[in-house]
C-alpha cells in the first residue's frame, strides 16, 4: 500500500490495485478566509498543494469524503473531480454531493464495495458538548483489499468511544488520525491532539499510525514537531508517523 499525504486531510491511497481519494481539498493557498473566532485568522489553506491539482485527480478509480467541511472538499476539488467518479460518503451527505453535480454517489451506512475496495463506516466526534454538535455528523471508514494491510481513517474525530470500538473491532494495521488540535477561542479540541493521539496509540499497540490534518488551516496550532515530542516522550514514537505534505509512505 501507498499513503500519500497531499496537504492537511487529503490523501491518495494505493492499495489493491487502485487509486483512491480521500477528502480532496484542493484550493490554492489563500484561497478561503479565516475560519472565525480562533485565535490565528490567516486565509485558509495556509500552504499550497504540493503539487498541481490536476495530477491529484488523475486516474482516479474513486473518491472518499468523510464529511461536507471545505477543508475535506472545497470548490477546486469539486470542480476538477470528474462527476461520474464513484464517491463514497456518509449517509446524511448523499443529496448534498448530488447536488453538487456527482452522479455516482455511494452512502456508506455499515458497508461497501467501492471498486475493489472494503470500506467500512466508523462513527466519530466531531469535539465535545455543543460545540461538537454544531460541527455536525462526520465519519471513519475503515479500508481493507486483498493482500493489503487494514486500514483506518479516523477522519474528524477526537478520542472517543466510537474510535476505541473501532479499533478493537477492526484491528486496523495503519490508523490515518487527523491531529492538528483544531479549536476554536472556547471549548475544548473538535479533532485530536496530542493527548488523543498518544491514547488511540495505546489502544491499537500493534498498529502504525499517520498523523495527519497539521499545519494546513488558521485553527489548527498543533505542529509537527510538538506532536512528535510529544509521542516520543509518551513512549509511542516509534509506530508513528507524521509525513510531510507530499511524502508517500510505503506500507
Amino acid at each position: 500500500m501507498d499513503l500519500t499525504l497531499v496537504r492537511n486531510a487529503t490523501l491518495l491511497v494505493e492499495m489493491g490495485g487502485r487509486r483512491l481519494l480521500v477528502d480532496p481539498s484542493l484550493d490554492p493557498a489563500g484561497a478561503r478566509p479565516p475560519i472565525e473566532n480562533t485565535a490565528d485568522p490567516r486565509p485558509n489553506p495556509l500552504v499550497d498543494l504540493p503539487r498541481p491539482p490536476d495530477d491529484i485527480v488523475a486516474r482516479l478509480d474513486a473518491v472518499l469524503v468523510t464529511h461536507l467541511h471545505a477543508d475535506h472538499l472545497d470548490e477546486m476539488a469539486t470542480a476538477l473531480l470528474e462527476p461520474r467518479v464513484p464517491l463514497a460518503c456518509q449517509p446524511p451527505d448523499e443529496p448534498v454531493l448530488g447536488g453538487r453535480g456527482f452522479t455516482d454517489v455511494r452512502p456508506v451506512a455499515g458497508g461497501i464495495d467501492l471498486c475493489g475496495i472494503g470500506v467500512a463506516r466508523i462513527g466519530g466526534r466531531h469535539g465535545t458538548g455543543a460545540i461538537g454538535e454544531r460541527m455536525g455528523p462526520v465519519s471513519g471508514f475503515v479500508l481493507r483489499a486483498p493482500g493489503e494491510p487494514g486500514l483506518y481513517v479516523a477522519g474528524d474525530t477526537i478520542w472517543c468511544d466510537e474510535v476505541e470500538d473501532a479499533l478493537a473491532e477492526h484491528a486496523p494495521a495503519i490508523v490515518v488520525v487527523n491531529a492538528g488540535a483544531a479549536r476554536f477561542l472556547e471549548g475544548d479540541p473538535i479533532i485530536m491532539d496530542a493527548d488523543d493521539v498518544i491514547e488511540t496509540a495505546r489502544a491499537a499497540p500493534r498498529a502504525t499510525l499517520v498523523a495527519v490534518h497539521l499545519e494546513a488551516l488558521n485553527h489548527c496550532p498543533l505542529t509537527r514537531a510538538e506532536l512528535r515530542a510529544a509521542v516520543d516522550a509518551a513512549g509511542v514514537g516509534a509506530r508513528m508517523l507524521i509525513p510531510a505534505d507530499g511524502e508517500t509512505l510505503r506500507l
